[in-house]
């Protein structure tokens, strides 16, 4: 690149690093928030990255490329964002506040367009990584996209995370040409000057993962010196000098920052820089590649080269760079004073009346910023997948079945439909024929980008692959299930391909990979994860293995819906419909239930659970009625009254239940029928939409000072306001709140111990969920009136 050019880089630079500084400082001296909490920020932070971020967006980027931006560098991308004209003026002074910019960037929140949402540091830093895995996948299936780079700008420490090194493990994610991470290695940390540098450590496990590594060490000043005669002296102890003795240089001038250098090096660097005033000095031992735009730019091209591996590339960088904090121990939250900022102001020749203002569009800085605005510019994308999911695939069961083998059998049956079947893809951590998958994969196959040959024949498994297949297995890791199913889930946007992505796991190992379950659907992805087997069913795998506060974690999470089934109709019903939702090909047709922007989470077993009492449901009250109750999170599914008529008058009660535990409750109602008690039977089948329901009329009622209404679903499932018994093969207290929600005494029974090994009915028995327990439940209740 020319000089000139490198020059209008760095005006654009340090345009970048007033505004990225001044955000901060506006959020935290402009805007008082008036509770007493501090509003915070990253200015050092942001301007270890301003370099490497201005060589991307103002020289190296394509508009079909992608990027994470690590999360304390917000400010500086939004900077960016607002030279290249995509965010408006008025967001600059309201990061941190209420519909302003986010603390870190978020692809559903921020108003300017963020690849990768990030802040759970490692996530954001992995997700280009599995989508450019997904990219690979929509390029073997539906044609070769347009040309992407997956790029994610990560903070050295976050290299202390552990899922980085899963990701980076996994086979899945070999041989992608297309990814690049840029390491921002300023050597520092949130609490300090990091001992000792891990370059080697980390460059050894990156290139033992088959990736290419650059390092950009040095910038222009320091390799002229080390040109020099004698200057390999001179890098020889800048390379050997301790870590937190090369940052204590940042805060020095003069003879001191020379005697602080010399400390313990060699005569000969002493007369090399014997001729290097005092003043040019610190320029000189400072000079990191990191901050050299030539350098960073020839590294990008070094990575564009690789085509068959991912590329790292190691940007020593320091933090604070430019700022008066520059390299302080405690820099990471540091604010710059007012004065501070009034002479960084000046120094860009700006005022008050023009701080904020864009570059001159004349001037070759404006210039080319307007030229990048239009190279990134990027088309609206399509989420919806434009086909119609049936409503059900008409899966019938004559025995006692599992919802685990109803979910694979419905899957199968979809994979056969023309119009659905080439848009599902499955993945699972090594649990794929554990957990069902099996009859999927069979049909169609495990994807490979090249056609692998099959050493050994089972009939009960052909593990065939081939870029055509639709299963991307992935190692033992939970982490890299939940990071590969949020970008397949984002693939709308990212590669534009719209997919139905399925994932499968062990139930109790949801919690191994919540972090990554939350970031996707924060990310607003959208995909299936059924979670089995679940609950203390799992009855001889013993504690390690059984999962009792996952149905609370599903019915928490924000921007998931989350679905226990007991029957294989019913969750024939609920999957469909969550493809539907997620293929959301025509919005104008109304559903049962409002359309939802979120994952879905089915917690299954491998309980086989006897059909009938379903069926009887369903010829009570019909396909029709029943679907609508059923995908609205409950119906009943015995009437006490119909059932028992000579009980019209009799003391009443519900029993509410999810999944494998609704056998003991309809024993239970049996034997309360026999001890003259009606027992209304509730299968919840979405304690989420349940729940969801209440709350929006109770919040309704809230903000309108008027009575709550009741919500239809409620009102259907549980049309008599009696007592409640809640059971679950899980916590208790994730069905306890239905008591309030009916207006009614409530006795929850669930599993609130770690679990043991034994048989179903010594676990039931041990957490009182056997039908003798459930009806002394329902007598306790009773009394409760």
């Amino acid at each position: 690149m020319e000089q000139q050019d490198l020059d209008v880089l760095d005006e654009i630079q340090r345009r970048v690093l007033w505004l990225a500084t001044r955000i901060v400082d506006a959020a935290n001296h402009d805007r008082g928030a008036g509770d007493g909490v501090k509003v915070g920020g990253h200015q050092a932070s942001s301007a270890s990255l301003v370099t490497a971020m201005t060589a991307l967006w103002f020289a190296h980027l394509h508009a079909e490329d992608r990027v994470a931006v690590k999360p304390h560098a917000s400010p500086a991308f939004h900077a960016i964002q607002y030279l290249l004209g995509n965010l408006d003026r008025s967001y600059l002074p309201r990061l941190r506040a209420r519909g302003g910019l986010q603390s870190y960037p978020s692809r559903t929140k921020d108003p300017d367009e963020v690849d990768f949402s990030t802040g759970s540091v490692g996530l954001g830093a992995a997700a280009p990584l599995f989508a450019a895995v997904t990219r690979r996948y929509v390029d073997a299936h539906f044609g070769a996209r347009p040309h992407s780079r997956f790029v994610a700008l990560i903070g050295d420490a976050e290299l202390d995370e552990g899922n980085i090194w899963e990701a980076v493990a996994d086979p899945a994610t070999t041989g992608l040409g297309n990814v690049m991470w840029v390491v921002d290695f300023n050597r520092q940390s949130l609490d300090r000057v990091v001992p000792g540098v891990r370059i080697d450590q980390w460059r050894g496990q990156f290139e033992a993962a088959g990736w290419h590594v650059v390092e950009v060490k040095y910038g222009r000043r320091l390799a002229e010196a080390y040109d020099r005669p004698g200057g390999a002296a001179l890098r020889d102890w800048i390379d050997a000098m301790p870590n937190e003795q090369y940052q204590s240089l940042f805060g020095l001038t003069g003879p001191t920052l020379r005697k602080q250098f010399l400390d313990g090096a060699p005569e000969a660097v002493a007369a090399l820089i014997a001729d290097v005033s005092d003043e040019e000095l610190g320029p000189l031992v400072t000079d990191l590649g990191g901050h050299d735009l030539a350098a960073l730019l020839d590294a990008y091209a070094q990575c564009d080269a690789v085509t068959d591996r991912p590329s790292v590339v190691f940007a020593y960088t320091v933090k604070g760079w430019g700022l008066p904090i520059a390299g302080n121990p405690r820099n990471h939250s540091a604010l710059l004073t007012g004065e501070q900022v009034d002479e960084l102001r000046a120094a860009q020749g700006l005022t008050r009346d023009t701080e904020w203002d864009r570059l001159d569009p004349a001037s070759p800085a404006g210039i080319r910023a307007g030229q990048r605005r239009e190279a990134l510019s990027r088309a609206p994308r399509e989420r919806a997948l434009g086909v119609t999911v049936p409503q059900t695939t008409n899966v019938r069961a004559n025995k006692p079945i599992s919802t685990q083998e109803v979910f694979g059998r419905v899957l199968v049956d979809l994979a056969r439909d023309r119009q659905v079947g080439k848009y599902l893809v499955t993945t699972a951590p090594d649990v794929a024929t554990s957990t069902n998958l099996a009859g999927f994969i069979n049909k169609t196959g495990v994807f490979a980008p090249t056609a692998q040959r099959s050493w050994s024949e089972d009939r009960m498994l052909r593990w065939t692959e081939s870029p055509e297949g639709q299963h991307i297995e992935l190692g033992i890791s939970e982490m890299n299930l939940f990071l590969l199913l949020g970008q397949l889930g984002l693939a709308w946007d990212l590669s534009g391909q719209p997919l139905l992505p399925v994932g499968t796991v062990y139930d109790p190992f949801v919690l191994r990979g919540l972090d990554a379950f939350l970031y996707g659907t924060y990310s607003g992805s959208r995909f299936v994860v059924a979670g089995t087997p679940s609950g203390v069913t799992l009855a001889p795998e013993g504690g390690a293995h059984q999962s009792t506060i996952t149905a609370s974690v599903g019915l928490e999470l924000p921007g998931v819906t989350f679905v226990e089934p007991a029957y294989a109709a019913s969750l024939d019903w609920l999957l469909c419909d969550a493809f539907g939702q997620i293929a959301g090909a025509d919005r104008a047709t109304p559903t049962a239930v409002p359309a939802e922007d979120g994952a879905y989470y089915f917690r299954l077993s491998t309980r086989p659970v006897d059909q009938a009492p379903f069926e009887a449901a369903r010829d009570r009250l019909g396909d029709a009625v029943l679907r609508r109750q059923v995908l609205a999170g409950a119906y009943r599914l015995v009437d006490a009254h119909q059932a028992y008529p000579h009980l019209a008058d009799a003391p009443t009660v519900q029993l509410a239940a999810s999944g494998a535990v609704l056998p003991e409750v309809l024993a239970a109602a049996a034997e309360l029928a026999d001890e003259g008690v009606a027992a209304h039977v509730v299968d919840v089948t979405s304690l989420d939409r349940l729940y969801r329901a209440w709350q929006r009329t109770l919040r309704q009622g809230v903000r309108t000072a008027t009575v709550p209404s009741v919500p239809g679903a409620l009102r259907s499932a549980f049309a008599d306001r009696v007592p409640v018994v809640t059971a679950h093969d899980a916590a208790s207290h994730a069905m306890a709140w239905l008591g309030s929600a009916v207006g009614a005494p409530a006795v929850p029974l669930g599993v609130d111990e770690f679990g043991q090994s034994g048989s179903v009915h010594d676990l039931y028995d041990l957490h009182d969920l056997l039908p003798g327990s459930i009806v002394n439940a329902a007598l306790a209740a009773l009394s409760l009136r």
